[in-house]
């Protein structure tokens, strides 16, 4: 696989992993279940490669929400975190999981977030998501140069 459609294989992964997270926040349902049941439409034209990412990423940052959410807040500047819309809740979750794995450069999460925001969040969103993720970037850096905690 060449870089150009690992990038692209990645991009659909994002994509049905946000799609996967929506349904878990809006429907209550357990997240394997939701992965299960993603729509069959869906499948057709998303590779076994890009679903297998995209379940490893929702089921991942909805374990890691006891981590992910506070930093969110903290960082999410004069912005209550129950008061975020959900979409960019909800790529700020995925994204502030993907950066905390320290995996994927940060570059391409947080472009790749902001395209997520582009199209499915509203007007502000590619903004809003830039900024906090900025942060939360520069903040997961400055705890890599501090070293562990003692």
């Amino acid at each position: 696989m060449t870089d150009r459609e690992l990038i692209a294989e990645r991009r659909r992964g994002r994509e049905a992993a946000l799609q996967i997270l929506y349904q878990w926040e809006v429907g209550r349902i357990d997240i394997d279940k939701v992965i299960g049941g993603f729509p069959q439409f869906q499948r057709a034209r998303t590779s076994d490669a890009a679903l297998a990412f995209a379940g490893e990423l929702a089921r991942g940052t909805v374990e890691s929400l006891e981590t992910i959410d506070p930093v969110i807040t903290a960082h999410a500047a004069n912005w209550r975190f129950d008061r975020l819309a959900v979409i960019d809740r909800l790529i700020l979750r995925l994204a502030t999981y993907e950066l905390q794995r320290r995996i994927t450069p940060p570059g391409i999460i947080i472009d790749e977030a902001i395209e997520l925001a582009k199209r499915f969040g509203g007007g502000d969103s590619a903004r809003f998501v830039n900024g906090v993720l900025d942060a939360i970037h520069r903040h997961l850096q400055q705890i890599d140069m501090s070293g562990p905690e003692t």
